[in-house]
């Protein structure tokens, strides 16, 4: 994964070493334990759980959460290249502490005095587990405005009552931050707001899981009369997509650099297949048709990198990053398609089965290009601004 032909000629040399290890702990320990992870249950959580310490003792715990906060505080700019390393495995986040970032980071900018001393040192230790819930059954999830989840004022704080579905780590859960409603009426912009919700609170249920092409991983939630206490709130009242806008554009770009490592990761199964695979004529990788799979992958994955780190860029600096977070998650999904399939076909039938990650990682590839905003949100909005000259 992540080797020399792949290469990243952005990451600075006082980075490399750490990217490196990042990378080294994602291959030797968290790849072989990708099936108990994958299965969930006690076995998945106690394997979760050595995994931490070994990562706590190896120096890599919590690299980008700030040190105020018990983490290590490396830049962001300094992260993104550690991110795709450690992102080559769906669970290299969780293990290495870094999934708990926007979580974190939202909390400790915008939760109350009572919120960030009772849930952010846990969640940054990764005792607690904290989930995000925006999108809802029969609502399109890219029109936050219809959004009928309700928050009302009650005695010392607020009542929820609604749904939400494909709640990411939602089924484990300790808490889930709930978009609601809390004044007015769909479809006003106006109104919407941000509230912490403990995932035991009565009312509080998982209805199901919703599999991913088979994957676990997806909850639909359902909220009845849900009592939430007032310093609950996360911002200003009817401030919530303000912070959400924060949360995203920073995630889309993290989610981006985990896809470029998990197709490096398709690529070094595809090279590799074609070196050593042979056939009566030969190595695979002598056919041209191999070679080209090849190439377009290389190519999908040389031009894409640059354009992750031109947003990661931009959001350090506090700049407008839509344009370049719109592009990037359309190319990173697709490349991570595209590297995906390629692998699977210079695989052939092997590509199919649970001997390799290739299913795995082309499902994520294709979830990928759907889930936290479809391609077409994100062309049509960055096709709009590029047309009013908003950014080039």
């Amino acid at each position: 994964m992540l080797d020399e032909t792949l290469g990243d000629p952005q990451c600075p040399s006082d980075v490399r070493e750490l990217r490196e290890r990042v990378a080294d702990f994602v291959r030797t320990r968290v790849v072989p334990r990708e099936g108990v992870l994958d299965g969930g249950g006690p076995d998945a959580a106690r394997t979760l759980h050595r995994l931490r310490q070994e990562a706590r003792d190896h120096g890599l715990w919590a690299l980008p959460l700030p040190v105020e906060l018990g983490g290590q505080g490396l830049g962001l700019r300094s992260y993104a290249h550690v991110a795709e390393a450690e992102g080559a495995s769906d669970h290299g986040p969780a293990a290495l502490g870094s999934a708990s970032l926007l979580d974190a980071l939202m909390l400790w900018r915008h939760g109350s005095a009572r919120v960030r001393e009772r849930y952010l040192a846990p969640l940054v230790a990764g005792e607690l587990r904290a989930s995000y819930a925006m999108t809802e059954p029969e609502v399109p999830g890219t029109d936050p405005f219809l959004t009928d989840t309700r928050a009302v004022e009650a005695e010392g704080g607020w009542r929820l009552t609604g749904g939400k579905w494909f709640v990411s780590g939602g089924g484990a859960a300790d808490f889930v931050t709930v978009l609601a409603r809390t004044d007015g009426q769909p479809p006003q912009r106006e109104g919407l707001s941000l509230l912490l919700v403990p995932a035991g609170a009565p009312g509080f249920r998982v209805v199901r899981e919703l599999p991913v092409f088979g994957a676990a991983g997806q909850v639909e939630i359902a909220l009845d009369e849900v009592a939430v206490d007032a310093d609950h709130l996360i911002g200003a009242r009817g401030n919530a997509l303000a912070v959400a806008a924060e949360r995203l554009q920073l995630g889309r770009t993290l989610r981006c650099l985990r896809w470029l490592g998990q197709a490096a990761r398709a690529f070094d199964l595809m090279r590799e297949r074609a070196v050593t695979r042979s056939r009566s004529r030969g190595p695979l990788g002598d056919l041209q048709l191999v070679q080209r799979h090849v190439f377009e992958s290389l190519l999908a994955l040389r031009t894409t990198r640059p354009l992750v780190h031109e947003a990661v860029a931009r959001l350090d600096a506090g700049a407008d990053a839509h344009v370049e977070v719109g592009l990037v998650k359309v190319a990173a999904a697709r490349t991570l398609q595209l590297v995906a399939d390629a692998a699977i076909q210079v695989h052939g039938a092997a590509g199919l089965g649970p001997d390799t990650a290739l299913p795995a990682l082309f499902r994520t590839g294709r979830a990928a290009r759907i889930l936290d905003g479809p391609d077409e949100l994100h062309i049509t909005s960055v096709a709009r601004r590029v047309l009013r000259a908003e950014q080039v």
